[in-house]
């Protein structure tokens, strides 16, 4: 059994780097005097993951005997678990004539990411010493665009065909099994290569022989077609467990599969993007980015910001009198700015989630407005009648010890907080499904641009009900 990952820091004089527990172990023996039959014997004890993550605290040489020792199995779970720049890099000091074996054992979605790091050249010369299946795999995947689902597809898997008798198809299994590792559902299809289903692996084993295969197909195994988006395919994915799901060509034969590994890590991707998004960025960012690219992706938000921040300060100095005969109420500005903020983001978060799903009818969007809106408005009340008692007592027992004028300026902040937080949830909902109406992505919509909108609100609500409240109708 493999040992189980665990992380520690180990600083060097270069950066600090993040490796397994293990890798000082891995480490020693990597550069031990171990046949290298024993040596790769105890690095098999080892999950890839753990070897991957100290490649880079090798000396060239180093790695070198590791690559000699280790097979070409192993060495692709290893190259697997690396970024793909890096991997490219070690699969660069591999020898020429492991290269190739080293491709064919890999994941055929990993292997077209990994040999799209290579330059032209060295790509086609390394496709050509693939075996032909393994080639054919990877031209089929490399066809696809990269937002489409068939870019992510492996040829990992177990076809059967239909018809077979249960012994045929153990047969099958059998002689499949030793060049493909993803076996735990295989997949059916007729004499035209037309899906038609899939078999428990567990349904088979427990088979017995005068059973028929057709009792043990599911008809109604989820699948999708290569071609489409990958966004579109999570949405549908999201709901099974399955390990594995076959990708069909539009003649509906199986083209490969999609793993559940995949699958999260497409996931993951997609989380990251749109999390950059709520930053106001257009696409996730790495430390080692241009300046240049940095600041095409956000000066224009900031620009636009900019513009709205004037606009909010203009808004501000409209009500210089009420400031200069009211300075308490200053104090309190980034509060109610602040909750107004918060509730925007919040509401934002679950409408870009649910926008997600395709095909949201106009009354189910109206109920999604409907509720986080009464969410807000619930919100409001609470978090305003809090603020009212709180706010009061405070300017009561540390600013004026007046009662009339603690609450009635607590009483102004609360109803403030009640309107910018109702406002905040409706535009935190409205403008994503705006952006969506133009074709717009609606987490470009949020963060930033929401904050400061409701900020402008915010201000217009707190200022003038201070001024008409506070100045005209108390006269303070």
């Amino acid at each position: 059994m493999k040992k189980k990952e665990k992380i520690q820091e180990l600083k060097t004089p270069e950066k600090e780097r993040v490796m397994p527990e293990y890798g000082e172990e891995i480490i020693s023996l990597i550069r031990g005097n171990s046949a290298p039959p024993v040596m790769k014997a105890h690095l098999e004890d080892y999950h890839e993951q753990d070897i991957a993550e100290i490649l880079d605290c090798l000396s060239l040489n180093d790695r070198k005997k590791l690559y000699r020792v280790l097979d070409a199995d192993m060495l692709s779970g290893i190259l697997e678990h690396c970024e793909e720049d890096e991997a490219a890099g070690y699969l660069n000091e591999i020898d020429l004539e492991k290269v190739p074996k080293v491709i064919e054992s890999m994941e055929t979605d990993s292997a077209v990411r990994l040999l799209k790091q290579l330059n032209s050249e060295k790509r086609s010369f390394i496709m050509e010493l693939l075996n032909t299946d393994a080639r054919n795999s990877i031209a089929i995947t490399s066809s696809f665009a990269e937002d489409e689902i068939g870019s992510m597809m492996t040829s990992n898997f177990i076809l059967i065909h239909e018809g077979l008798s249960i012994k045929e198809a153990m047969s099958s299994l059998i002689s499949q099994a030793a060049a493909k590792d993803n076996i735990s559902t295989l997949f059916v299809a007729d004499n035209d290569g037309i899906f038609v289903g899939a078999i428990d692996l567990k349904d088979l084993i427990t088979a017995r022989q005068g059973d028929s295969m057709e009792e043990l197909i599911i008809n109604s195994f989820p699948y999708v077609y290569a071609n489409e988006s990958v966004d579109d395919c999570l949405e549908n994915l999201k709901d099974y467990s399955e390990s594995s799901v076959p990708v069909l060509d539009n003649s509906n034969r199986i083209l490969g599969v999609i793993t559940s590994q995949t699958v999260i890590e497409a996931a993951d991707e997609a989380f990251g993007e749109d999390y950059a998004m709520l930053a106001g960025l257009t696409a996730q960012e790495d430390l080692e980015e241009p300046l240049g690219r940095s600041l095409k992706k956000r000066l224009p938000w900031l620009l636009i910001l900019l513009c709205l921040g004037l606009v909010v300060s203009s808004v501000v100095g409209i009500f210089e009198k009420v400031v200069s005969q009211l300075t308490i109420i200053m104090a309190f500005q980034s509060l109610v700015l602040d909750m107004a903020g918060n509730t925007g983001t919040q509401s934002l978060a679950v409408t870009v989630r649910v926008l997600s799903s395709e095909g949201l009818s106009f009354k189910e969007k109206l109920g999604l407005l409907w509720k986080e809106m009464r969410v807000a408005l619930c919100n409001g009340v609470i978090l305003g009648s809090m603020s009212v008692v709180l706010v009061g007592l405070f300017i009561y027992f540390t600013k004026v010890p007046d009662m009339v004028f603690a609450f009635s300026v607590s009483g102004c902040i609360g109803i403030s907080l009640l309107l910018a937080m109702l406002f905040s949830g409706a535009s935190g909902t409205l403008i994503p499904m705006l952006f969506k109406k133009m074709g717009i992505d609606p987490a470009v919509a949020s963060g930033p641009l929401i904050t400061t909108v409701n900020d402008l609100v915010a201000v217009l609500c707190y200022y003038g009900l201070s001024w008409f409240f506070l100045l005209h109708i108390m006269h303070f």
